[in-house]
């Protein structure tokens, strides 16, 4: 045996953190079960698996990874300076997938291991969004810099060995920047995450991208300027790798997280594949995918994703005034096809969840409120999500605001699509929250809901899983102030996670009102899904259930044009509708 076999081999300590970020209360956003897993965290893993496979730091040094999930894991952060003490500071600390509004808490984490002399890097969307748009030193860059933390822009498939290695010899660079590089997927390390992780999430969920970027221009949306407006995408051999990678786990559902999946050139080929995972091979996928609203455009696509396991989809809805939906440059979304487009999904007994922006420049409270009205009578979501329009460092519109010189919300911790970070044409920022907070009990309010579930019942969709969103989505703002993207089961705190600039809390106070609000809370979850559920259980019994029918699940007539509010409520509705009449006439006269 030589020398170098038996001399004990070092282990670099990876450490792949996903900052969270601070509540109301200041405390961060933690849970015993988060609602949605990281693809960010799952995809850095993986590729930090395969450098760890093939010895990227040299035959002499082992590399141990470790993944938290701050949502729903606790970063005890003097627990991980004594583990890395005890390997003589040999790793590195990386601040995966942060986004603006958790870039403060990544920096309140980075801190403490600078002190300590670790090597920390920071890669995400904020990071990224700012080099690819601003000046570079924009938006609080200049605070990660003066600490000594490394800025990692663009994708890591292909350069985490670099970065690893320069890491081995102290030696990180202040910045690496690869906007301008973005790698193929295909072939590359798959996103992963082991069991110990998938477990902190409701329902045991997993993720992965098929394929990122995005063709169109949304003046909001940060992934054009960061992922590029080039697609690049997955192989149905690599999907088909990563689901039986999960499944030997026992893990089978997943939210694929591309923007648009109905945009991929190859989804067709991928849904094949997983419908013969799910109908040959035996492994029960669930999916979730996001699309947009002219897919069930292509023909046998919601087919074969019922087929593949779909049980959710999002939609970016966005709106339903056609003014505001092209100010914002969401050319692609066509009110005229809405209706048509959501009935196809419920044809499949599909669960539709749509988001929906409130705060473009002709918005009033008193039209937010009427077009909610109108989207509960005329079209058949499932579940609505509200929005704030928010001006996130790396759009067009922080950008156009940045070079106009107009104030935006100084502290990055409330930019997180729930809180009015910049001013309104119409609105006051009061009037703006409020009717922000207003529009969740408008939509939830419970003849709404028993109206949804008596729909879910008419379209074959599973009740118990109705009762599940709407629980979550009626209660997570009035109960604990976030959004239900960012919510969990049993909302976690502990002293240390308080936002610096705020007061330590008494331990003998903060401890038992923790406790309290638990039970409190617990008891206010318990009483409304009792609620919910003797609603749906009503409708479960009545033997007509599937004889129902309302304005939002008739079919789709010429008649709509002239009869249904959302098509003449406004002029710029009436035009969508003349628009969509002149090109159907052009294209059955070309013909």
């Amino acid at each position: 045996m030589s020398n170098s076999e038996s001399r004990p081999k070092r282990r670099f300590q990876l450490l792949l953190l996903k900052p969270s970020h601070y509540g109301e209360d200041g405390y961060v956003i933690r849970w015993w079960r988060a609602n949605i897993p990281s693809n960010s965290l799952a995809s850095v893993y993986g590729i930090g698996t395969d450098s760890a496979l093939h010895h990227a730091l040299g035959p002499d040094v082992e590399i141990d990874i470790e993944a938290i999930d701050e949502f729903n894991t606790r970063i005890d952060i003097p627990k991980l300076l004594k583990r890395l003490s005890d390997h003589d500071n040999f790793g590195l600390v990386a601040l995966i997938g942060v986004q603006s509004n958790q870039y403060p808490r990544a920096l309140d984490i980075a801190k403490p291991f600078r002190d300590a002399g670790v090597q920390v890097a920071i890669g995400g969307f904020h990071v990224s969004g700012c080099l690819a748009m601003l000046d570079g030193k924009a938006v609080d860059l200049d605070a990660c810099r003066d600490m000594g933390v490394s800025i990692f822009a663009g994708e890591a498939e292909g350069r985490l060995d670099l970065l690893l290695q320069d890491a081995v010899a102290g030696q990180l660079q202040p910045v690496y920047n690869y906007l301008n590089d973005l790698p193929g997927i295909e072939g590359t390390p798959v996103p992963f995450l082991p069991l110990v992780n998938v477990e902190r999430t409701m329902g045991r969920n997993a993720s992965f991208d098929a394929g990122r970027g995005c063709p169109y221009q949304c003046s909001f949306c940060t992934i054009i300027n960061v992922q590029g407006r080039k697609s690049r995408f997955r192989s149905p051999d690599d999907i088909e790798a990563l689901v039986r990678q999960n499944w030997a786990q026992g893990v089978s559902n997943f939210f694929i997280t591309d923007d648009n999946f109905a945009r991929n050139r190859d989804w067709e080929a991928i849904l094949d594949r997983l419908i013969w995972l799910r109908e040959e091979q035996g492994i029960p996928l669930g999916l979730l995918i996001q699309v947009d609203t002219l897919c069930h455009k292509i023909p046998n696509f919601i087919e074969k994703a019922k087929r593949a396991g779909l049980t959710r989809v999002f939609l970016g809805l966005e709106n339903i005034n056609p003014d505001n939906l092209l100010q914002a440059k969401k050319r692609q979304n066509k009110i005229t096809e809405y209706r048509a487009m959501l009935l196809a999904w419920k044809a499949q007994g599909i669960i539709t969840l749509a988001g929906y922006i409130l705060g473009f420049p002709g918005d009033t409270p008193d039209s937010i409120r009427a077009d909610i009205d109108i989207i509960k009578r005329e079209l058949p979501i499932d579940i609505l999500e509200f929005f704030c329009l928010t001006p996130l460092p790396g759009s067009e519109d922080h950008q156009t605001l940045w070079k106009a010189g107009i104030a935006m919300d100084p502290d990055l911790n409330n930019y997180d699509l729930e809180h009015v970070c910049t001013a309104h044409p119409k609105m006051s920022k009061a009037e703006w929250e409020d009717i922000y907070k207003e529009v969740w009990e408008q939509y939830y309010e419970p003849a709404h809901i028993e109206t949804l579930l008596r729909r879910a019942a008419a379209t074959k969709i599973k009740l118990s899983s109705m009762v599940k969103l709407l629980l979550i989505f009626s209660l997570s703002l009035s109960m604990e102030k976030v959004h239900p993207l960012q919510s969990g089961i049993f909302r976690l705190r502990h002293p240390s996670e308080r936002r610096p600039s705020l007061k330590r809390e008494n331990a003998l106070l903060f401890w038992p009102r923790l406790w309290l609000e638990l039970v409190y809370k617990t008891g206010m979850i318990l009483a409304t899904a009792w609620k919910l559920s003797r609603v749906a259980m009503k409708i479960a019994r009545d033997p007509r259930r599937a004889e129902y029918m309302d304005q939002a699940l008739t079919p789709v007539t010429v008649e709509d044009e002239t009869e249904l509010e959302m098509f003449t409520q406004s002029a710029a509705a009436k035009e969508a509708v003349v628009h969509r009449n002149k090109v159907l006439n052009l294209t059955r006269g070309a013909a």
